[in-house]
């Protein structure tokens, strides 16, 4: 920064130059060694104040982070009720001071004094009530409540497209356009996989764009350097909902208030929930851990544990639900199989009875 270097320098010369002529003033003395004197002070001050740049730079430059940092933090309603205050007083201090004008003991500089104490109460309750006195100022168009934010990872998942053209998802949905960059990112990598990633991310929002109302909202927050920071920020001054699979990101979000929609939460509640005794058909697919125990999965994903089962891999075979467990990373359902002719004879029975 060559002007704050500059203006160092300068104010040191100030300095130097200030306290020379107080020395001679002082001393009261007008001489060739009062000039030199001064000279050398301002030289000094000059020095000190090359010593002292650095510090100086790097305070200011603190200084100026804080203070962007804060103006970023300023929302329209706090500086609105703030605005309020200040005309509120402002009026206060004038009638005050037209009522005053005749008091005996009244100077000018009451006015002064009066708006500075109006000012005192009724800016910091303004600004505590920001939510009340901020209706002045409007709401911002793309702060709409009822609106949906979309991660990153919903929208490269995809199934956010099935979702809205089922009808179940209602409302605007939002891209924030640090979002959109992100999957943008993706699609432009070195790596085959995540370059994969990003271009079925983008190919969802076309798909989507076309079912549901969609909007990319170019709001940022360049002080918050972690994108799921921003979400929770702007889901926060929107009053909107947080469409996310990121389960850690679901639950600080929902500390701070948000309303977090997990679609594999989702997916979870909507599986079919198998009573015990239920029969049903599975195809054994691989061994299971204990011996004899077969692993099939259901049409939703979800695991199931066949005693006996391993002789049928690779079989379709109709099994009975013994047990129904919910495990920290899903449902895991345990079942035996039928014997073969038990089967048969289940069929021989349905079959008579149709005919």
């Amino acid at each position: 920064m060559p002007a704050l270097r500059l203006l160092t320098l300068l104010l040191g010369l100030l300095l130097g130059y200030g306290a020379g002529r107080w020395i001679s003033l002082v001393q009261r003395v007008e001489d060739p060694a009062s000039f030199l004197n001064t000279l050398s002070l301002m030289l000094a001050g000059v020095m000190l104040a090359v010593l002292l740049m650095s510090r100086v730079e790097r305070l200011t430059l603190r200084l100026q982070a804080a203070l962007e940092r804060w103006y970023l933090r300023l929302s329209p309603r706090t500086v609105t009720a703030a605005t309020f205050a200040l005309v509120v007083s402002l009026v206060v201090s004038v009638l005050l001071g037209n009522l005053l004008a005749n008091v005996p003991y009244y100077r000018w500089w009451w006015n002064p004094l009066i708006t500075l104490a109006l000012a005192g109460f009724f800016v910091p309750f303004a600004v505590r009530n920001a939510d009340t006195f901020g209706n002045f100022a409007g709401t911002p168009a793309r702060r709409k409540s009822g609106s949906k934010i979309l991660d990153s990872n919903v929208i490269i998942d995809g199934r956010i497209v099935d979702l809205a053209r089922s009808g179940l998802l209602e409302g605007e949905l939002v891209v924030p356009a640090f979002v959109l960059r992100e999957v943008q990112l993706l699609s432009d990598h070195g790596d085959p996989q995540k370059r994969l990633r990003g271009k079925r991310g983008l190919s969802a929002l076309e798909e989507l764009r076309e079912v549901a109302t969609l909007r990319v909202d170019d709001w940022d927050a360049p002080e918050l350097t972690l994108t799921d920071d921003k979400l929770v920020r702007l889901a926060r001054e929107t009053g909107s909902k947080l469409i996310s699979n990121d389960g850690n990101l679901g639950k600080v979000a929902r500390l701070y208030g948000v309303t977090v929609v997990n679609l594999n939460e989702a997916a979870v509640a909507l599986r079919p929930q198998l009573q015990v005794g239920d029969a049903l058909s599975v195809t054994i697919t691989k061994n299971g851990q204990q011996a004899g125990q077969g692993i099939g999965y259901m049409e939703d994903g979800t695991m199931m544990v066949v005693e006996d089962g391993a002789k049928y891999k690779n079989r379709t075979v109709r099994v009975v639900v013994v047990n129904n467990v919910q495990t920290n990373v899903g449902r895991m359902i345990f079942a035996r199989a039928e014997p073969a002719g038990k089967e048969t004879a289940a069929k021989a029975e349905a079959g008579s009875l149709q005919g």
